[in-house]
């Protein structure tokens, strides 16, 4: 019985799956999940986090990561737009910061110390959008339904199928929360497509693109030749600060004109 619910819940979640082409023109497998559960396993990891860590109640802190968050989104698609974005700021020293599909948004404190501007802030912050805008999530959760892991997605979807009974079943064979499915580092490839994509959304944004690279190099020199958690999982730093450094002049004159037509983010 147990692997029949497995099963059929797995054959259900594959058969809606297709392939789209990602924003910077990579085939994508998509479609394990629909918008709506994706949205639901979004804002069921962002409350697992905000359960588990400390949040930080610093409202200049607070009000600094929704105003570059607002900025950004007002550049999104339009039904990226509609999304009541939600964002949270953590008393956590380890500079770290997500999104998630449904509008979440979270920051840890120790982000302040590497990004010295605005500008620094929204390259980290365009980065993890553009994770959503990327639809990163959707594809991994996919991915790992195609490999027969990622129980606890699987498990998740199972309930909203057949009900408790049938998600504790799943869940029993192996468990993944929503936190874990979602806040586990995506691969080298959607890392560095979120760069491409956030730099990009930066400049749209009215934020300088060239302090993308400043970002990173100020990560570096904080970790002590140490990469914090959050870089050890991503492309190799230099190669990311070369990679940036190459975009930025392109994306000089989208930064100027969005400055022109009125897009000047005043942050702090």
């Amino acid at each position: 019985m147990k692997h029949r619910i497995l099963g059929t819940a797995m054959a259900l979640a594959l058969t809606a799956c297709a392939t789209t082409t990602s924003p910077t023109g990579r085939t994508q497998m998509v479609g394990g999940v629909s918008q709506a559960q994706l949205d639901q396993l979004g804002a069921q990891a962002f409350a697992e986090t905000k359960a588990k860590e400390t949040l930080n109640r610093d409202a200049r802190q607070n009000g600094y990561v929704t105003c570059v968050v607002n900025a950004l989104v007002r550049q999104l698609p339009p039904e990226q737009r509609r999304v009541a974005w939600e964002t949270a700021v953590f008393a956590d020293n380890e500079p770290n910061a997500f999104a998630l599909p449904g509008g979440k948004v979270g920051v840890n404190t120790g982000i302040f110390t590497v990004a010295k501007n605005q500008d620094q802030l929204a390259a980290v912050l365009g980065h993890e959008i553009g994770h959503v805008i990327a639809r990163h999530h959707e594809e991994r959760i996919t991915r790992q339904m195609g490999a027969q892991a990622g129980l606890g997605v699987l498990g998740a979807l199972a309930g909203a199928r057949y009900g408790e009974g049938a998600a504790n079943t799943v869940n029993q064979l192996g468990g993944m929360t929503a936190q874990a499915a979602f806040l586990l580092p995506g691969s080298r490839t959607q890392e560095s497509e979120a760069d491409v994509v956030g730099q990009r959304l930066m400049a749209q944004a009215g934020f300088d693109p060239r302090q993308a690279v400043g970002l990173w190099q100020n990560m570096m020199a904080a970790s002590a030749n140490r990469p914090p958690q959050w870089l050890s999982t991503h492309p190799d730093p230099a190669n990311r600060i070369r990679e940036l450094q190459r975009d930025a002049p392109s994306l000089v004159p989208t930064y100027e004109a969005a400055r022109k037509a009125g897009n000047v983010p005043k942050c702090g």
